[in-house]
């Protein structure tokens, strides 16, 4: 899988764009992904902030299999490395095992560590929780 943008963010840190979503804590309104995944305003930033509609659809893809294992809640985790590979990866909980991990083979996606969640079929960020 390929995901770049259609516009450069090299210069935006993990760390910045986390700062920037920390300032959600709750959504005016629910979008809809073409998959059928519903997603909050800090999600809606997140994919127009860094061009990652990409990790909204590989999420939603995943929803068939991911919702027979939790239907309540799932962790969704997005690892990038140095090299600009990544690891989308899915889990019930902090400590518990992982169901379902996808590899990356490149993307702009700034390097570093994100967590989403699944929540009875909305995807939000944790500060949305």
């Amino acid at each position: 899988m390929y995901t770049k943008a259609n516009h450069s963010h090299d210069d935006l840190t993990i760390c910045d764009l986390k700062a920037e979503l920390a300032g959600f804590t709750g959504t005016t309104q629910y979008y809809e992904s073409p998959l059928g995944l519903l997603f909050t305003d800090g999600i809606k930033h997140l994919a127009d902030r860094v061009g990652a509609y990409w990790l909204i659809d590989a999420i939603a893809s995943w929803q068939p299999k991911a919702r027979k294992i939790d239907p309540e809640f799932q962790l969704w985790e997005l690892a990038v490395d140095h090299d600009r590979r990544a690891v989308l990866s899915f889990r019930r909980d902090d400590g518990l095992p992982t169901h379902i991990q996808q590899k990356i083979e490149y993307t702009d996606f700034p390097q570093g560590h994100i967590r989403l969640y699944v929540e009875r079929g909305v995807l939000l960020l944790p500060s949305e929780h």
